[in-house]
């Protein structure tokens, strides 16, 4: 009967509930011995994929390992609670559009929703989980929207707020209109999107010279309506070319590109003029919308309409003319702020333009629908009225929100920053300290990023999160603020008691200035939940307000592990936090995993179905099957995987059904042996005992690199070994009357291999173990310690030997190939080049490449040519011994095909048509009962058999006993 692996895991998963294995893994060890890892917060606005499934696979197997190693090893579920992923839900399921619907609602039901959502999938979490065999407490995870946890991040900004490094600032940041905040700039790099536009070059008509323009060019039609400025390179050389009667004034290296795009052509312009950028600066031009040219009263209206030099205009794309929107761009708002500018944001928070833009009032600029309408709208205008030079599609990457994909916009807003550009030289710095798992990433992906990092925005004009804890004084000419740390501070200087911390209540503590006493009140923001999420190590242990000894005695962490993505979020936000706090890193070792795609390469979709469900993958193979999948896969490398199921069949078929099959011949012959090293060993029970302590080796290795691949590739390859050259190799001892102490060995083996396979593969490890040990063994495998060396059962040169034993039989086996002659066909000889080093079992190793190989002599040669040379001369007694093979071999693919167990006893029926062979079972009868196990054999000659190469004139007939 086939193994179920699916059902066997279901039992195992019951034992360890039952038995709280999980539990007393932990309890056991010694508390002063402690290994910490931090467990990122997902959020539960979602099924669990297999992004998620990697990285909880990777962070079950290195705690299952350390703990085996005997350290003390916490292993906290956390949620993510704040933030647009739980408001966009909530938005959803109550048709709220914008955040004016919110007010109306009311933020206090708002947040209501809100907290009402944010375990949604919590116990679909906890299945997934479960089934995957990770242990992770997930009965008491930590919250990021429980009062402690949100204490502590206060705690965290008090004291960036106490070092300088929380400034208010007014910037062009990335901005969504949906949502109504601005994001991050890691936010934004996780948002960007491949799209086509179309791109315009305007006429922007000088003033005080007829007929002449200055060119400018765009991706962002929508913001030409608040042009108030045109830049150009300061040595950049710029000329003045004619087209019939009108002038145009381009940057001189753009010429040709302008040419190519079609939008000047040989013959049709002539060059009448070149000057430099700073001879241009002071001219004056119309711009091409005159909403706010023509208001009077407009603040800094004589500086607007002008040509100003610029550092950042270059010359490698557009016109190198710049068009200056002073409220939509970083560029755009510094020049305005340094040229006094006048300052129009002709566009609304929620993404529309103002009344003022009288042609397109309230029109959405980047609809999430169709983004490019308004700028089409817009370019037929200037087409219109004779203000559009050129149009061109172009494909460019544009940055969309992470949460609800909508099209962001370059936006001027107040907002709360961290200064990180200050400790940039520390934060790379500190990335030296971390070993990075691939290590291309420290100064790849992570180490560039940090090169360039920027301020950190960390407020959000919305609703539901930890508030920022800044109070500021209405009295505007006092305009005091201060920042709070902890609750007992904030009731002593509020005098209310404080029980949540969330709006609107929070909004309601209001504190008596102490340089004014007039009233105090909290800016409105929140934080952006990846400050929340970057401050877990401190806050899911309630720092520095609980346990405050034993946190500074195990910081930082020694492992975490998340995607590849992470570099820009999770992995970033914890290094931020912990240099700017501790000039610490956060963490020692970080294993970065790469993306799950679909097969086809392609996203998994739940639209397009192109991806199996992972518990349906779990039903059908084993979360083992799966474990090993995604621990031998690319994926560990931090590179793509495009998931294949017939990959997960193939490591349950390969490995496990192997391991399997291993443990079920060993049960075979298992009666009263107990597993254990025998003094009488043999050169292959020397050298598998040799390879245990290898495999030991090899994986601890691995683990202590944070190389999951190479220790588990090591075990893959030691299963390998053990069934087919170890059990291959020894099945004729344990058919022997005295097969006690090869019994032994081989359930000692597999014993050992249950705890070096437990961390990766917990199901069957605990099976093998279950079905292996003795009363006075531990309760669970997991329970065990992981396996040490013995080096007195170590021999490498024997291992090095036993390489190249099998090395010889698979040169020899590929030369039988070429000679068209089966293994069980004897041959005489067979010489070899190289002779084997191991002095002590030299003899031992050529009666192996005898038997495996089936040849009669092995004789060492170094002056032939090739690695070997084999005689395949067949003579009449060779071709008679491979007769008898090949009779053996039937009768026992027989008695397999009737369920027969090898200690079963048969009688057996040969029918032959040709009577040399009928004479040749007659001579050796006595070694085929043996070999066969048959109490009786008879032959004869008959007709109605098969003359088919494969049958070779042969008839068997068994029955059992």
């Amino acid at each position: 009967m086939t193994f179920d692996f699916s059902k066997n895991e279901q039992e195992i998963l019951n034992f360890w509930q039952k038995n709280n294995i999980f539990e007393k893994s932990i309890k056991q060890r010694d508390e002063h011995q402690g290994y910490v890892f931090y467990d990122g917060p997902p959020f539960a606005t979602g099924l669990p994929h297999y992004g998620h499934l990697v990285a909880s696979i990777t962070k079950d197997v290195v705690p299952r390992y350390w703990t085996m190693k005997g350290y003390y090893i916490e292993r906290k579920w956390g949620w993510d609670c704040h933030g647009l992923p739980i408001e966009n839900l909530v938005e959803q399921e109550l048709k709220i559009k914008s955040k004016k619907d919110i007010e109306v609602l009311g933020v206090k039901e708002f947040n209501n929703q809100c907290r009402s959502k944010v375990l949604f999938y919590g116990e679909e979490w906890k299945k997934v989980i479960q089934r995957i065999g990770r242990w992770v407490d997930m009965e008491h995870p930590y919250s990021t929207m429980d009062l402690d946890y949100m204490e502590s991040v206060l705690w965290v900004f008090r004291q960036l707020w106490d070092k300088g490094l929380i400034y208010e600032g007014y910037r062009s940041l990335h901005y969504c209109p949906r949502c109504g905040t601005v994001l991050s700039n890691f936010e934004v790099a996780q948002g960007y999107q491949e799209v086509e536009d179309e791109s315009v070059t305007v006429k922007f008509p000088l003033k005080n010279f007829p007929q002449t323009y200055l060119l400018a060019w765009t991706t962002t039609a929508w913001t030409l309506p608040g042009n108030v400025a045109l830049a150009v390179g300061y040595n950049i050389k710029y000329v003045k070319v004619k087209i019939g009667s009108e002038y145009f004034i381009v940057a001189k290296d753009r010429l040709s590109s302008l040419e190519t795009d079609g939008q000047l052509t040989e013959g049709n312009f002539e060059i009448v003029e070149e000057k430099l950028g700073q001879d241009l600066i002071g001219l004056e031009y119309e711009p091409p919308f005159d909403y706010f040219y023509l208001k009077p009263d407009l603040p800094f209206k004589e500086n607007g309409w002008k040509v100003y030099g610029a550092d950042f205009v270059a010359n490698e794309e557009g016109t190198g003319i710049v068009h200056i929107a002073s409220a939509f761009g970083e560029d755009d708002l510094k020049l305005g702020q340094e040229k006094q500018l006048p300052f129009i944001q002709h566009v609304d928070e929620e993404g529309r333009f103002i009344s003022d833009v009288s042609d397109w009032p309230h029109e959405e600029v980047k609809p999430k629908e169709n983004p490019g309408v308004t700028d089409k709208k817009i370019i037929d205008w200037l087409r219109q009225h004779g203000k559009l030079f050129a149009t061109k599609k172009i494909i460019h990457s544009y940055p969309f929100c992470w949460r609800c994909d909508s099209p962001l916009l370059n936006y001027a807003t107040s907002s709360w920053f961290v200064r990180v550009e200050s400790i940039k030289n520390d934060l790379i710095e500190n990335n030296q300290k971390i070993h990075w798992v691939p290590e291309h990433v420290k100064e790849g992906r992570f180490g560039k990023w940090l090169e360039e990092a920027r301020d950190w925005t960390i407020s959000r004009s919305r609703y539901w999160g930890a508030p920022i804890p800044i109070w500021r004084c209405q009295n505007k000419d006092c305009n005091h603020q201060l920042a709070v740390g902890s609750l007992a501070e904030l009731e002593q200087l509020s005098g209310k008691k404080i029980t949540d911390l969330h709006k609107p209540m929070i909004d309601e503590i209001v504190i008596p200035c102490p340089k004014c006493q007039s009233e105090m009140k909290r800016v409105p923001e929140v934080f952006d939940c990846w400050f929340e999420s970057g401050s877990m190590p401190y806050a899911q242990f309630h720092y520095p307000f609980e346990r405050k000894e034993w946190w500074e005695q195990n910081f930082p962490a020694q492992f975490i592990s998340e995607g590849i993505d992470q570099t820009r979020g999770w992995f970033y936000t914890l290094l931020v936090l912990s240099v700017a706090l501790f000039n610490k890193p956060a963490y020692y070792n970080v294993l970065v995993h790469g993306i799950v795609l679909a097969e086809d390469g392609q996203k998994m979709s739940k639209k397009l179905k192109n991806y199996p469900e992972p518990l349906d993958i779990v039903d059908k193979y084993g979360a083992d099957a799966l474990r090993l999948y995604l621990l031998t896969s690319p994926i560990m490398k931090a590179e793509d995987l495009h998931f294949s199921e017939k990959g997960v069949n193939e490591c349950l078929q390969n490995i496990l059904l192997t391991l399997y099959n291993v443990f079920a011949f060993y049960k075979l012959y298992a009666t009263s042996s107990i597993p254990q090293i025998p003094t009488q060993l043999t050169v292959l029970d020397k050298w598998i005992l040799s390879r245990l302590q290898s495999l030991i080796e090899d994986v601890d290795t691995g683990m202590k690199d944070y190389d999951l691949v190479k220790a588990v590739r090591a075990i893959a390859e030691f299963i390998d070994d053990l069934s087919k050259w170890y059990l291959r190799r020894s099945r004729a001892r344990f058919k022997d009357s005295n097969s006690e102490q090869s019994v032994a060995l081989l359930g000692y083996i597999l014993l050992e291999l249950s705890k070096i396979s437990a961390p990766f593969i917990p199901f069957i490890s605990e099976y093998l173990y279950q079905n292996l040990k003795s009363d006075q063994d531990f309760l669970s495998v997991h329970l065990e310690d992981f396996p040490r060396q013995n080096k007195d059962y170590q021999d490498k040169e024997l291992e090095h030997d036993m390489a190249e034993t099998r090395k010889i039989v698979s040169l020899i086996l590929a030369k039988r190939i070429d000679a068209n002659i089966k293994v069980r066909q004897p041959l005489s000889g067979v010489k070899i080049k190289t002779p084997l080093t191991s002095r002590d079992y030299a003899d031992d190793l050529l009666a192996l490449i005898k038997e495996e190989a089936n040849i009669k002599k092995v004789i060492v040669d170094s002056g032939i040519t090739s690695e070997v040379e084999l005689d395949t001369t067949l003579t009449p007694e060779l071709i008679a011994e491979g007769w008898q093979r090949e009779i053996i071999r039937k009768i026992q693919s027989q008695r397999k095909i009737l369920g027969l167990m090898p200690q079963d006893k048969a009688q057996v029926k040969i029918i032959t048509v040709d009577l040399n062979i009928k004479k040749l079972v007659e001579q050796n009868l006595d070694i085929i009962k043996q070999e066969t196990n048959s109490s009786m054999i008879t032959i004869s000659v008959g007709s109605g058999v098969s003359d088919h190469q494969e049958d070779a004139g042969i008839k068997i007939e068994i029955q059992k006993i």
